[in-house]
């Protein structure tokens, strides 16, 4: 019985133990990714609906807007100036949305706008981005209640020529000399972030 006890004691202890660790886990992580995500803005484009069609012209709109983009922020140094740009030429990327909705015969109304959106975790190429809220430019079309895409605008993940999320060695270095060493590891260690996402759901699911 008192072998029973002790064996009980030795497991209420581990498990303490175990959530503590999965807290302190769980507060760094989100230090990280609220760290990551004030140094970076993203492009957010939602389709109208989830069917074939306006799938198909959430991605010509997406190519518009991002063409037209990539020109303005050629020459683009920091995240400030990537936002003030963006924010500047708002009524041109809603008018350019707008257009090829038009052209493909769709009466849909465009918007455009700096907003800050909840993002689920995502991939490109050898990084992986935290899940949580980041600023974004978001191009809604319609109403915005099918499948959406997103990329990475500042530092520049988005595009290479006319070609989306190709992330070469130059997007990488970009990516280093905009974040520090602490939160590229956290983007660059895929595989480790998502074992600590199991990890993360694991001890939301305990606190329910």
């Amino acid at each position: 019985m008192q072998r029973r006890k002790w064996i009980w004691y030795l497991l209420l202890g581990m498990n303490v133990t175990l959530l503590a660790l999965l807290e302190m886990q769980y507060v760094k992580n989100q230090r990280i990714q609220e760290q990551i995500a004030g140094k970076v803005l993203r492009f957010h484009v939602l389709a109208n609906s989830d069917t074939a069609e306006d799938q198909n012209l959430k991605l010509a709109v997406r190519d518009a807007v991002g063409s037209r983009m990539a020109e303005l922020l050629s020459d683009v140094q920091d995240r400030e100036a990537c936002e003030q740009v963006v924010e500047a030429h708002l009524p041109e990327i809603a008018e350019t949305a707008q257009a090829v909705v038009r052209e493909a015969g769709y009466e849909y109304e465009v918007h455009a706008a700096i907003e800050e959106t909840e993002f689920p975790s995502k991939t490109y190429g050898k990084f992986t981005f935290p899940a949580g809220k980041y600023e974004a430019l978001r191009v809604v079309i319609g109403e915005g209640e099918g499948h959406n895409w997103w990329c990475v605008m500042y530092p520049n993940m988005c595009f290479e020529g006319s070609m989306y999320e190709v992330v070469d060695e130059s997007a990488g270095e970009e990516l280093k000399k905009v974040l520090s060493k602490e939160e590229y590891r956290a983007v660059l260690e895929e595989e480790n972030y998502k074992v600590r996402c199991r990890y993360l759901t694991f001890l939301d699911d305990l606190k329910e």
